[in-house]
């Protein structure tokens, strides 16, 4: 990946593999802010960042350059990626489209609760929620900080409903409570079976929501989470129907260690054509 960095900026110069709109809009992360066509803020943990494009380029204005270089998986070579994921003929046109997509390493924590939030629900919806939440998080001025767990502990079932969390708003507490005291450098260290388990014994995480905590979390990318989008891949390719835990896991038998980043080029695409 060819980027510079400097002291309060990244310079993304290989376009064909780094595209803010694919990146963010692909169904991944729900902490950014649009401002217009190639110009977004995007809010991670207690970080921030203003991306946009000029002269050819992608440029990330953030006091935290590296933060960012390893959010936006800079040093991972998608170019490889891709050529290898094009040998399968039901990949060619989704990365043809969405050729810009990489899979972002977000703070654990937000993803948790931000998939939680959007079990049955609305990317707008979903994006104004987390904002809310934002607020109860420190005040940098221009931004707030996503608030650490002790600050989410204290934040009621009432303030998550009025948040717009509907009835989601219950599992949020009960989630947090459950998160206190939890090591979580050593659930990194979990297999991939073991820590899914672990994922749905949390209150509010079903098989999806857990398999889109392991990618997008954990970045296990052999994770493969299927939705209504990924139910219609999923016939396109084998011209049958199972269990959406049943379709998760042939589909990770078709596309092997390469799943997570097919799954994400299959959504965007698919969602395209509605």
């Amino acid at each position: 990946m060819d980027y510079q960095v400097t002291k309060n900026k990244i310079i993304v110069t290989n376009t064909k593999d780094f595209n803010i709109e694919h990146i963010l809009e692909c169904g991944q992360v729900f902490t950014y802010l649009k401002n217009n066509q190639n110009d977004y803020n995007v809010y991670s943990k207690d970080q921030f960042a203003h991306i946009f494009f000029k002269d050819n380029c992608y440029v990330i204005e953030t006091k935290n350059p590296n933060y960012f270089v390893n959010y936006f998986d800079l040093n991972t070579n998608y170019s490889q990626i891709k050529n290898k994921l094009n040998n399968n003929k039901n990949m060619v046109d989704a990365i043809k489209y969405g050729y810009g997509i990489r899979i972002l390493k977000q703070d654990l924590i937000e993803v948790i609760i931000g998939f939680i939030i959007s079990a049955n629900n609305h990317i707008d919806r979903i994006k104004k929620t987390m904002q809310r939440i934002r607020e109860y998080g420190k005040n940098f001025g221009d931004y707030y900080a996503f608030p650490t767990l002790d600050e989410l502990n204290k934040i009621t079932e009432q303030q998550f409903r009025d948040m717009g969390a509907g009835y989601r708003a219950k599992y949020l507490v009960k989630v947090c409570n459950q998160l206190k005291g939890v090591n979580f450098d050593e659930t990194f260290s979990f297999d991939n079976q073991k820590l899914k388990n672990w994922l749905l014994s949390l209150c509010g995480v079903g098989p999806k929501v857990a398999d889109c905590i392991l990618l997008f979390g954990y970045h296990r990318c052999a994770s493969f989470p299927v939705d209504t989008w990924i139910e219609k891949v999923y016939l396109d390719i084998f011209k049958q129907k199972k269990s959406r835990i049943k379709m998760s896991q042939d589909l990770i038998n078709y596309f092997g260690k390469l799943s997570g980043y097919a799954q994400q080029y299959l959504f965007f695409y698919k969602r395209s054509q509605k």
